[in-house]
């Protein structure tokens, strides 16, 4: 079963891997999903410009903000991104796996 994104969980994930207070986290989390919409947005553009190379940085960058997150399942689709375009693959739906991301993280900024 998949373990759907939420605040609580990554609030969790952060009390418990970083020993961060509540006060910390109320702090930080707005910032740390400022940057996961960021780099969304980067992911965005370089599926436009259809550059896999582009695609599978943006792809490592998202990996390390969801696995900061305690995202796993996450940080494994955008692996995924990461490894193909840095392969230069041009036969994967790069499209499909980014919506996918977007569907998983939407609880997020609901």
């Amino acid at each position: 079963m998949v373990q759907r994104p939420s605040i609580e969980r990554i609030r969790t994930y952060l009390i418990e891997q970083f020993s961060l207070s509540e006060d910390q986290i109320e702090m930080m989390l707005p910032s740390f999903l400022a940057a996961l919409d960021s780099h969304m947005r980067n992911l965005e553009a370089a599926l436009e410009k259809n550059n896999p190379l582009l695609i599978g940085k943006a792809g490592h960058t998202l990996k390390g903000a969801f696995l900061n997150l305690g995202l796993g399942e996450c940080a494994t689709v955008a692996l995924r991104i990461e490894e193909r375009g840095k392969q230069g693959d041009t036969t994967i739906d790069y499209r499909g796996l980014m919506d996918d991301l977007r569907s998983r993280i939407s609880p997020l900024f609901g």
